[in-house]
């Protein structure tokens, strides 16, 4: 069986700028890798299984069908657009790796991708950020969330930013 999900490429066609007519398969494995890369980390390997399982079962509902909604499906979105960016301009196949040109189209510069990379990377901390907050004040409706052991990823509670202490 294969894993689930928690978003599908046309989510991001939706509700990113990617073309509607791009071939999905090029998107899905930077969903699958923002899933068990970012989401992973900021959700704790119990509550990601508990979403997975219950999509797979069809059995996802009530504060848990909130929270995918709510909160995690625009942190995937954005954090799939993060890995896809760097990747989109390039093809492998049998020739090697190709950079697509088209002629009606001109070829933006890496400067022009690692702003679009940021302002992903932006969007997609603000709406993780969104996720920790409410998880702080409602973690108690989901036991998964802080029920990992050994060798689980345990949630990440935090935005990163490291601070100094002082004494």
């Amino acid at each position: 069986m294969a894993e689930a999900l928690l978003i599908q490429p046309i989510d991001l066609k939706r509700f990113t700028f990617v073309d509607g007519n791009l071939d999905s398969d090029k998107l899905l494995q930077f969903v699958k890798i923002a899933q068990d890369i970012h989401i992973q980390s900021y959700l704790g390997s119990d509550l990601l299984n508990k979403i997975k399982s219950d999509i797979e079962n069809n059995t996802l509902t009530g504060v848990y069908l909130e929270l995918l909604n709510t909160y995690i499906k625009p942190m995937l979105i954005h954090w799939a657009m993060v890995e896809y960016l760097p990747f989109s301009a390039y093809n492998v196949s049998n020739k090697g790796i190709n950079k697509q040109t088209s002629e009606n189209a001109e070829t933006v510069s890496k400067n022009e991708v690692d702003f679009l990379i940021q302002k992903s990377r932006s969007l997609a901390e603000n709406y993780s950020q969104r996720f920790v907050d409410y998880m702080v004040y409602n973690q108690s409706d989901f036991p998964e969330y802080t029920s990992n052991t050994e060798n689980d990823i345990y949630p990440n509670h935090g935005n990163g930013q490291i601070t100094n202490w002082y004494i």
